[in-house]
């Protein structure tokens, strides 16, 4: 949980919401609430504060041989839209081409799990991992596909709970037409499926 998150304040302001929307907060049913809410907040945004980097601090050296394509799919991404502080979740896909350093497998999800672990949009989200991946690992070249619902247009709105939105973000080599080509292709088609869009 985030050392950071002021529990005894989120109840206070859940309770003023509570009150707000004509519920009593002292009712039988809701008087737990307060605290509930701020018990899943501290967990929901205990990447606020935090440095992915850290969690690539045990990178070694690859060798000689450099150059293969490290990917790691359907990692599950759970984060909340700073829009409306609504819940968005999907997958990421997360791939580098190592420069002298790899890092073991586990950290990848770490680090999308503290980026996510704040509020967020995705489309910023995708960059952060890139940008951290960069400042860790020194790599020649990342790729981050984004995909995700997202309970402000599903819940709220349009109301469209099919939708999904796909970003990808990309460095280096992998920012290149036929190695992100090529890249996407081992997703399993991610961006063909919803529409690749364009570099951000």
């Amino acid at each position: 949980m985030a050392e950071s998150v002021d529990r005894e304040r989120i109840a206070a302001a859940v309770r003023e919401l509570l009150s707000a929307i004509g519920s009593d907060p002292d009712s039988v049913e809701l008087a737990s609430t307060p605290s509930r809410v701020a018990d899943a907040y501290a967990e929901f945004f205990a990447g606020v504060g935090q440095d992915p980097v850290q969690h690539l601090a045990d990178a070694v050296p690859v060798g000689e041989r450099t150059g293969e394509l490290v990917m790691l799919r359907d990692i599950e991404l759970r984060s909340v839209c700073e829009h409306h502080l609504l819940p968005f979740r999907g997958r990421a896909h997360v791939a580098y081409r190592p420069g002298s350093r790899i890092v073991g497998l586990s950290a990848l999800p770490k680090v999308v799990d503290t980026l996510a672990a704040r509020p967020q949009v995705q489309e910023r989200l995708g960059q952060q991992i890139v940008d951290a991946l960069e400042a860790g690992l020194a790599p020649e070249g990342v790729l981050v596909v984004l995909e995700a619902s997202h309970g402000c247009v599903a819940d709220r709105g349009v109301r469209q709970t099919e939708a999904v939105t796909v970003t990808v973000a990309s460095s280096g080599v992998l920012a290149e037409p036929e190695a992100r080509s090529e890249a996407m292709a081992l997703i399993g088609g991610a961006g063909a499926r919803h529409g690749e869009g364009g570099r951000r």
